[in-house]
């Protein structure tokens, strides 16, 4: 499978690789760390001011695995005649290139070696058709009068939206202070494109690396990563702004996008890493791993039990350390794999399945569970036709989890911004319970539908949020088809009238419901499938007056 979890529907043009023949490469264990330089008592010495903060704030020691791998050993490696490609402290392990098997039996003599392992037998001899030259839609520049929210989210209003995103938007929490380490395929232009300018002038881009070369982000790369950043980072008022604005960005380069090569969840391991080190908050990940170029590496369903993969393994690493990572669930729901793909199975990440924008199931959304019969993907948001910008700068509209999970992981972001002292399985279980289907969770959708609103409220007994007026938060989904939910704040308890009036007045429906004290209520409306289509509008009447919402109906049959 191509592991970029993206159907692009724009930005692409046709473009192939030729693979070729590449040097053999392999992932070298070690036996220890023995007499290594660094010491747990020196934890500034390889971890980042920042990195140490985290690790304080949630009570987390260093230990013998955040030790970098012994320098002395990796110069008897090169000495033998290797090339270290990357390395792993987490594992105690590099990744290496050897051109001649003599090198490699030069290696196995040494003491301190453990475990050698392929990386690559070959590279593809066939094109690789880029996935991004599928089917498209361009949006027409444009910029929306009509959009009132704080933020003029423009095309990016609905995939927002459907989350209550806007809530926290317009609480002021809008990713200040957080970073965010994106482990992708490439950020192509995004030193020069207008969607990041904001990034660019405020230096909120903090650092790059390119796993794959060895090298800085050259940013001449594939555009997929410059995609899943604007998801979260673009800011283009009125036509196209992110989840999460104002906070801050690594963009690590970990995926090859011309093969299909094991070695690059040696990358993202090393990449992962160098986040956790650098002192990220969060971690998307819109990639995913089950097949490569040579069969015998291929992973199976056996192995999305969570402990496995390496990837995975490195995910729950990277959550134990503090860091919230969210991994796409993958786009295999309609193929013979189906499920999710490494490291969506680990069990302490945050795994995003995809919804379109009416709140149904994408069939192309990976389904879970894992192996062994967890719930998988946790939550979803919107990654069909999602708003994204251009290497261009324009806006079009892509699908697939590489979409849906950058949306949720700004969110996140905004979410923890409100009270830094929970950690991150606190943010992700505050999530699942604000979200559609907290009370059922399926195989396709997770818990559901998060809503954000909610989540604020789930944690505000550690850090209140006062809000004492009543609000009708969200009108879900809208368009709708045969069902409706309203979100409604109510700073007492007392029975409200819902009613669904014409344009000209007419109550076309009605229903009565209790709300609770100091809460957010969740009120399903089914009573509306029977009217036609059209343009309506919601009120809400209360003791103290009433609130009104424009709605429409579009039958689906």
């Amino acid at each position: 499978m191509k592991r970029i979890l993206i159907f692009l529907l724009g930005l692409g043009v046709f473009s192939a690789v030729t693979g070729q023949t590449a040097p053999d490469k392999y992932w070298i264990r070690f036996t220890d760390k023995a007499n290594s330089p660094y010491s747990i008592d020196r934890p500034g010495e390889f971890l980042s001011a920042r990195a140490l903060e985290r690790r304080d704030r949630y009570s987390i020691p260093v230990n013998s695995q955040d030790l970098p791998v012994n320098p002395a050993y990796m110069d008897s490696i090169r000495s033998a005649g290797a090339e270290i490609l990357t390395r792993s402290r987490w594992f105690n392990a590099v990744t290496i290139r050897a051109t001649d098997t003599s090198i490699l039996q030069t290696i196995r003599k040494l003491p301190f070696v453990y475990q050698i392992k392929s990386a690559v037998y070959y590279k593809s001899s066939q094109l690789v058709k880029d996935k991004f030259e599928t089917d498209f839609q361009f949006l027409t520049p444009s910029i929306d009068q009509t959009d009132t929210t704080l933020l003029r989210y423009g095309q990016a209003t609905r995939q927002i939206g459907m989350l209550n995103g806007h809530i926290l938007h317009n609480q002021g929490f809008q990713g200040q202070g957080m970073v965010i380490a994106i482990l992708d395929g490439g950020f192509r232009n995004v030193n020069i494109n207008r969607a990041f300018d904001s990034l660019r002038q405020s230096n909120r881009i903090l650092g790059t690396w390119d796993f794959v070369g060895n090298k800085p982000v050259a940013y001449d790369e594939h555009s997929h990563g410059a995609q899943v950043l604007s998801t979260i980072g673009a800011n283009l008022s009125g036509e196209m702004v992110g989840t999460a604005p104002r906070a801050s960005f690594y963009l690590l380069l970990t995926e090859d996008t011309g093969s299909e090569l094991i070695i690059e969840e040696d990358n993202w391991v090393a990449g992962a890493e160098w986040a956790d080190s650098a002192g990220a908050d969060l971690i998307n990940s819109s990639l995913g791993y089950s097949t490569f170029d040579n069969p015998a590496q291929n992973h199976t369903y056996a192995d999305m039990d969570g402990n496995s993969t390496r990837i995975t393994i490195a995910a729950d690493m990277a959550a134990a350390r503090g860091m919230l990572v969210v991994s796409s669930a993958a786009n295999e729901g309609s193929t013979a794999w189906h499920y999710i793909t490494a490291p969506a199975d680990a069990d302490s990440i945050l795994t995003i399945g995809s919804v379109d924008s009416m709140g149904y199931y994408s069939p192309f959304s990976s389904t879970g569970p894992t192996f062994d019969r967890r719930i998988k993907p946790n939550v979803t948001a919107q990654g069909s036709w999602t708003a994204i910008v251009g290497t261009d700068g324009n806006i079009y509209r892509g699908s697939g989890t590489s979409f849906s999970s950058p949306v949720m992981c700004g969110l996140a972001a905004c979410l923890w911004q409100i009270n830094r002292s929970l950690p991150p399985m606190k943010i992700i279980e505050a999530i699942q319970a604000s979200a559609s289907q907290a009370n059922s969770p399926d195989s396709l959708m997770g818990y559901g539908i998060p809503d954000f609103g909610k989540a604020l409220f789930l944690i505000q007994g550690m850090n209140p949020i006062p809000l004492t007026d009543e609000s009708l938060f969200r009108i879900f989904p809208n368009p709708f088809a045969d069902r409706l939910r309203v979100d409604f704040f109510s700073p007492e308890r007392q029975e409200i009238s819902i009613q669904l009036l014409s344009l000209t007045g007419r109550v076309m429906a009605s229903r009565k419901a209790e709300v609770g004290y100091t809460s957010v209520n969740s009120i399903e409306l089914t009573e509306f499938h029977t009217l036609p289509n059209g343009m309506y509008i919601l009120r809400i009447i209360t003791e103290t007056g009433h609130h009104d919402r424009k709605v429409i109906r579009i039958s689906q049959r």
